[in-house]
């Protein structure tokens, strides 16, 4: 009886917490208040900062704040026009460039966006920085992280409010909130969602990139350049959290001419 009414308070839980996501139209759950969230990436993101070098006023420096001043620029007109902005209260855009050999990109949510030195030679150019800025600030504007943190709270607590887990298990949170965020990955039940974000997010971006005014048909080389400087290695799609690289680039080509249709 006990373990029947646990499952029905879930199951009410996840009901009341639904949202929309933008443009897809997909239902998620987002159990964790925006502010609580904000608060979280915040702290995580200025410790971010201090213990990286972040390079600033140089050429490509400059070049991630500019595709990132366009990119917000067009995701706030978008939500604006759909009647949403409020999906954006609290965000405060931020772009920085970090020295990092790593292939990485990442946007917390409240808009504060890091690229890393090493994705810049798969990039190129600034149609290239597009394609994956886009892609990262899409996973935030459209409460990925959110909804990942609330899987992993419904999972783990029962789901339990933030505020609730922070007090009783700190070190849990934290743990869910990095890997809502891309840090580690698990082949289970959160499995198959991750891969879903991953081509909403590629989607989204690509709107995005083509209202900045960007040529959505960069994602195809990018892609095919991300999937070469792995050198051979592959991982199995369904351990994987990202679509396989031939699925992800076919994929993109079947939504290109939608987002052309968003351009300026």
């Amino acid at each position: 009886m006990k373990q029947r009414l646990y499952f029905i308070v879930i199951f009410l839980l996840i009901v009341a917490a639904c949202q929309t996501v933008p443009i897809t139209g997909r239902k998620q759950v987002s159990l964790i208040p925006a502010v609580g969230l904000n608060s979280m990436s915040l702290s995580s993101y200025n410790e971010f900062l201090k213990s990286n070098k972040v390079i600033d006023n140089t050429k490509e420096a400059k070049a991630v704040k500019r595709v990132g001043r366009r990119l917000s620029e067009a995701v706030e007109r978008y939500f604006r026009e759909k009647g949403m902005s409020d999906r954006l209260k609290g965000y405060k855009w931020e772009f920085n460039l970090v020295e990092d050999k790593a292939l990485n990109a990442w946007c917390m949510p409240g808009g504060k966006v890091v690229v890393y030195t090493g994705i810049l030679s798969v990039a190129k150019n600034e149609a290239g920085l597009a394609v994956v800025m886009g892609h990262e600030i899409a996973h935030a504007v459209a409460d990925h992280g959110n909804e990942r943190m609330s899987q992993g709270l419904i999972v783990q607590t029962g789901g339990v409010v933030l505020s609730e887990a922070l007090s009783k298990s700190p070190e849990m949170t934290r743990n869910l909130f990095m890997s809502a965020f891309g840090v580690g990955s698990q082949v289970g039940i959160l499995l198959p969602f991750s891969r879903l974000h991953e081509s909403e997010a590629d989607h989204l971006g690509l709107i995005f990139m083509s209202m900045a005014g960007y040529d959505p048909n960069a994602a195809i080389g990018f892609w095919e350049r991300m999937a070469a400087s792995k050198k051979g290695e592959s991982t199995p799609e369904f351990l994987s959290t990202h679509p396989a690289d031939k699925t992800r680039i076919n994929n993109i080509k079947g939504l290109i001419p939608e987002a052309v249709k968003y351009s300026k």
